[in-house]
């Protein structure tokens, strides 16, 4: 979780100004009982709009389960209840490797909104072609 909050991965994946709320919260949702969230950023788009992004992450081995987003998306309803929600999985592949995934809560299902992956590599281990060729990418 250090990786994603160090190098600003939520707020590069979203295109949202992201901050850390809470790590590891633990809470309690009505009709559900205890929730665990491995991490809970609240975010701000350039429009004022407000998001509760709740994060579960796993390792390279480890399945993403459904029931888990779904009770984060209940947790943010019921605590924030005015803010947007948009439910994270952080799936940790290899040392850096990450692979993130956004999802989309409706009333009966929960549908893959964005997956993308990141490689993350020391500054110096970019040429400068590398760099170049990243401003010629279009937004």
């Amino acid at each position: 979780m250090t990786k994603l909050r160090y190098n600003r991965l939520i707020d590069t994946f979203l295109g949202l100004t992201c901050y850390s709320l809470q790590n590891h919260l633990r809470t309690t949702v009505k009709g559900i009982g205890q929730v665990e969230t491995d991490e809970l950023y609240i975010g701000l788009d350039k429009r004022g709009v407000h998001y509760a992004v709740p994060v579960q992450a796993k390792g390279a081995k480890d399945q993403i389960g459904q029931v888990q987003i779904e009770q984060d998306v209940a947790m943010c309803q019921e605590k924030f209840p005015h803010l947007a929600v948009i439910p994270i999985a952080a799936k940790f592949m290899a040392p850096n490797l990450i692979a993130l995934f956004a999802f989309e809560a409706t009333q009966s299902t929960l549908d893959l909104l964005i997956e993308k992956h990141y490689r993350l590599v020391a500054a110096n281990d970019l040429s400068t072609d590398e760099l170049i060729s990243y401003q010629l990418r279009p937004l």
